[in-house]
């Protein structure tokens, strides 16, 4: 017997009646506020581990001694936080502030090391903020905040050391520090063997006598390419050798700095040194 055709089939709707769709919450308003408390509800602010630092933490990342030790130089007026000098244990700084430790800057950032063969026309100077600063050489190295290691005038090319290690930059820009630098220098004119016996025994400069550890011809060059190694941070002080006794410096190079050469280091490259030339610097 068929069924007629107002009757449900199985799987099928009446044609009479609509479809009923069931509500994604009831009428109780409970689930729904129930729901709204809880993904809408304002998540705590979590504040960074790194916004802060307890103070001998501070200075113990930055390299310069252990946690331990450097609570002692806190209780002993060694270090100042913006000027200030803090004796309080468990003082917290910011990133942003500035920490002076037994006299000298420091910085919590991991310590980078890179050296630069600078090409001519570029400057060292802090106040040059152009785009030939020697900074912007090497500004997509890193996000620390770097500076090179003495200075440089625009002609001087050369192995240039940049570090946000503020030890390393005080030792080498110290008057008293011994690292030695190798230069080779072009004059417009040949240098003669007794202006050369002359630098080598020493000459003087602003009253004062320089010495100079080596002066040598450059091999299978003319006599006015010359190779000078000394210890002074100055590097004016090689120019004003050879002005002294009548002769120009048409280029001047730094091929070596604290034992670092140019070596497959093309100029306007740089490269980070690695962990034994780093050893090799707080050694010296």
């Amino acid at each position: 017997m068929r069924k007629s055709s107002g009757d449900k089939r199985k799987g099928k709707v009446s044609e009479n009646k609509k479809p009923e769709f069931k509500k994604p919450f009831s009428n109780d308003k409970k689930p729904f506020q129930k729901f709204v408390k809880q993904n809408d509800k304002p998540k705590p602010t979590v504040k960074k581990e790194s916004d802060e630092l307890r103070l001998n933490r501070y200075i113990a990342n930055s390299g310069v001694c252990s946690r331990r030790d450097a609570d002692i130089y806190i209780q002993s007026g060694n270090v100042k936080v913006n000027g200030e000098v803090i004796t309080e244990m468990g003082y917290k700084v910011k990133l942003t502030d500035e920490v002076n430790f037994d006299g000298v800057n420091i910085t919590p950032e991991k310590k980078v090391y890179i050296l630069l063969n600078k090409p001519k026309n570029f400057s060292t100077e802090k106040n040059d903020t152009g785009a030939n600063n020697v900074i912007n050489l090497v500004r997509m190295a890193t996000n620390s905040k770097i500076e090179p290691v003495g200075r440089m005038d625009k002609t001087t090319t050369g192995l240039l050391l940049f570090t946000n290690d503020a030890t390393i930059v005080t030792k080498f820009t110290s008057p008293n520090q011994r690292s030695t630098k190798l230069y080779q220098v072009s004059l417009d004119k040949n240098l003669k063997f007794e202006d050369l016996e002359k630098i080598q025994n020493g000459v003087h400069i602003d009253g004062h006598k320089v010495y100079v550890e080596e002066i040598t011809y450059i091999e299978d060059k003319p006599k006015s390419e010359i190779g000078i190694k000394m210890k002074t941070a100055n590097i004016k002080i090689v120019r004003s050798i050879f002005e002294q006794l009548k002769y120009d410096v048409i280029k001047l190079d730094r091929v070596m700095f604290a034992g670092l050469t140019k070596k497959n280091l093309p100029r306007g490259n740089w490269r980070f040194l690695t962990d034994q030339e780093v050893i090799n610097l707080k050694n010296i």
